[in-house]
């Protein structure tokens, strides 16, 4: 597998379509979090826009490689509900990862000089205090606990994973057709991001969280990006996984199975002979 040449360009579309989001989201972040006045202060819903567009244009450039999973929770649940191959998942997995190190680098070397005037106006130390390490990862925020932010990354990766099944499925009539639904994905991010970014900074994908976390442990921040404060590290890696499994599971048989399309399709592939069990007819080629 490992030599396939068209399987090496899927890793490789992975792992850009991770560094893009990480380059275009954590920058974003950066300009929210280290200048003051921040242009997006009093705007927050520019950063959840910025976020949703990252992930629009990541799937434009990579989607025709790899479709652009960008997520170990997307190749999980595609995996396990639409006949992606597993032993595609864990390599998958580990390019999205890189891309997640690969575009916080990007994004340290533009605001690395901002980064450090930010520490010390506010007489931050990164590994101490973790100066400035919320422009790269995740942490919970005011309020809340490390477990309460477990709960909030299961529901979010879930709606997340829900969504991005309903507009990718073939038998909805009502997805959005042609090569929009990579908008429509951008835009379910950036509502995410809208409506529950302050809880712990949204982060719906292990890659995108622990890409960044594990550039800031190599890069001075130390213990306070690995573990984390509370050991908070796992949080975003283990919740988005169980997330995403149970969000394009409520899809896959709670909604699709009542499309009247998908309906007509099985009745008439069970009709012909063609469907051996309930497998054949969730499996998307």
């Amino acid at each position: 597998m490992f030599t396939n040449r068209q399987f090496f360009g899927e890793l490789i579309s992975e792992c850009l379509a991770v560094m893009i989001i990480v380059l275009i989201g954590d920058s974003v972040a950066a300009m929210y979090t280290l200048y003051d006045p921040s242009p997006y202060k009093l705007s927050y819903w520019g950063v959840c826009i910025v976020w949703g567009l990252g992930v629009t244009i990541a799937i434009y450039i990579t989607g025709s490689v790899s479709g652009t999973h960008a997520n170990p929770a997307v190749s999980i649940s595609l995996a396990l509900y639409r006949g992606f191959p597993w032993k595609k998942v864990l390599p998958y997995c580990v390019a999205q990862v890189m891309g997640g190190l690969i575009g916080a680098i990007l994004v340290y070397t533009l605001y690395q000089p901002v980064i450090d005037h930010y520490n010390l106006a506010h007489h931050l130390d990164r590994a101490i205090d973790g100066g400035a390490a919320g422009v790269f990862f995740t942490h919970p925020g005011e309020f809340v606990t490390p477990m309460h932010a477990f709960a909030d990354e299961v529901i979010l990766t879930a709606l997340l994973l829900f969504g991005i099944f309903a507009v990718t499925c073939e038998y909805n009539t009502q997805a959005p057709q042609a090569n929009s639904s990579a908008l429509i994905i951008g835009l379910l991010v950036a509502s995410i991001g809208a409506c529950a970014g302050y809880l712990e900074g949204w982060a719906i994908n292990p890659a995108r969280d622990f890409g960044p976390r594990l550039f800031c442990f190599l890069s001075g921040w130390k213990y306070s990006a690995l573990p984390g404060p509370d050991n908070f590290w796992w949080v975003p890696i283990i919740a988005p996984l169980c997330g995403g499994v149970i969000g394009a599971g409520a899809y896959q048989f709670l909604v699709r199975p009542f499309i009247p399309r998908y309906a007509a399709t099985a009745a008439q592939q069970a009709t012909a002979g063609q469907v051996t069990d309930h497998e054949d007819i969730l499996h998307i080629p």
